[in-house]
Parts: C-alpha cells; structure tokens; sequence
C-alpha cells in the first residue's frame, strides 16, 4: 500500500479511532462506570449463593437452588464480593 504525503493514512486513522476508545473506557473506569457486558445475573441470587458456600455446601447444591449455570456460580464466588 503506497503512502503518499497528500493522502491521510488509513492506519493512522485507525490508531487514533483506538486511542478515542481507549481514553474513554480509561474515563469511564476512573469516574466508577463499569465497562463491557453488564453482569446476567441479579446480584441478591449471587448474594444468596454465598451464604450456602460458607456452609460447605457443594457447588452442585447450590446451583441447583439458584438455577445460575456452573460455570458463572463459579465465577461469582470465587470474586471478591461487589460493593453495595
């Protein structure tokens, strides 16, 4: 691809639209807005989990309780729990 000093580059242009994107989600990240997909479960069913957790009871039980899949149950509480 030639790159004549007239014409505007098409990489050039498409760094600087990656840079706006990056600055953003850096500004939304410091002003507390979560970024990306928002989480698919109500947070009280997650809350929930965590008391059977403490108890010892299986991740299999719980899930069964909650209906969340195993792999998200997982997830969920294996994370810090979430700020109120």
């Amino acid at each position: 691809m030639p790159v004549h000093a007239n014409e505007p580059s098409p990489l050039l242009a498409l760094f600087a639209e990656m840079e706006r994107t990056f600055t953003a989600e850096r500004a939304a990240q410091a002003a507390g807005r979560q970024i990306g997909r928002p989480i698919a479960h109500p947070v009280g069913k997650i809350e929930y989990a965590r008391l059977p957790k403490a108890q010892g009871e299986t991740l299999g039980q719980i899930v069964a309780k909650t209906g969340i899949p195993k792999t998200s149950m997982h997830r969920y509480l294996t994370r810090a729990p979430a700020a109120a």
